[in-house]
């Protein structure tokens, strides 16, 4: 992938991991949008990176996506990048979990990780596929893809869904010039899942250049440190992981 010169872009980009990519992708000379929530983060993004676009938007929000894409489209009709990579963790015992009263709670970890993911990639993939442009569609799963945290179960299996669209997406694409890749991060010291949960995470910024290395080479999954591992795990060794951490965590839900 070229990462200079493109129009990118990235789905909660305000904060966390694609606050990462908001900042690495504008140091490497590209027009970058970001759409969040939460306007303060936005605002203050604009502040930190003056040259940054950015749109208040809810991706849980189904026509919100599609008004998103829109809005992208009709005034940066250049796009060729998107990063999906808003999402949320949630950590639940499903034994005392309220999936009777509070479902849209629930659900709105599998609407902002994998719903969005799945949608906006149609949308910008049509849209890529009709131009004769190097485009590309970076999804964000996890190393929780391929062995779960079982304390946050609808984030890990919305993760392995990502996983697996993106490898379908990968195939049906493979006739046009748009490239899918998939970024499976480890724990990264970010507040997703909230603060201080993740401060024994990797660096953020050690893992976004590594990130970006995987990019510029090509690679499709692009894992660093104990996600890089999972990728070559067998089933049983991935079985083991998820029971130690489950061991290691049960008692904080």
């Amino acid at each position: 992938m070229n990462i200079q010169g493109n129009t990118v872009l990235i789905t909660g980009g305000a904060s966390g991991i694609g606050y990462q990519f908001s900042k690495k992708f504008y140091n490497s000379d590209n027009q970058i949008i970001v759409c969040g929530r939460n306007i303060e983060k936005l605002t203050a993004l604009e502040t930190t990176f003056p040259n940054i676009v950015t749109r208040q938007c809810d991706v849980t929000n189904a026509d919100d996506r599609v008004k998103l894409f829109e809005w992208v489209t009709n005034h940066y009709p250049e796009v060729n990048v998107i990063v999906n990579n808003a999402g949320i963790q949630n950590r639940f015992n499903v034994l005392t979990a309220d999936a009777k009263n509070n479902w849209e709670a629930l659900n709105k970890e599998i609407n902002i990780n994998f719903d969005a993911t799945v949608q906006l990639s149609i949308l910008f993939g049509q849209y890529f596929a009709k131009s004769q442009n190097e485009s590309s569609i970076i999804n964000v799963s996890s190393g929780l893809a391929f062995s779960p945290m079982a304390i946050a179960p609808i984030y890990s299996a919305t993760k392995a869904a990502v996983s697996s669209f993106s490898n379908s997406l990968r195939h049906q694409l493979s006739h046009t010039n748009t490239n899918v890749y998939e970024v499976i991060p480890p724990a990264v010291n970010t507040d997703l899942g909230g603060k201080g949960i993740h401060t024994f995470g990797a660096d953020p910024t050690d893992f976004i250049n590594e990130i970006f290395d995987g990019l510029v080479n090509d690679n499709h999954y692009i894992g660093y440190g104990s996600s890089k591992e999972r990728l070559t795990m067998t089933k049983a060794e991935l079985d083991q992981v998820t029971s130690d951490m489950y061991k290691q965590l049960k008692d904080t839900i």
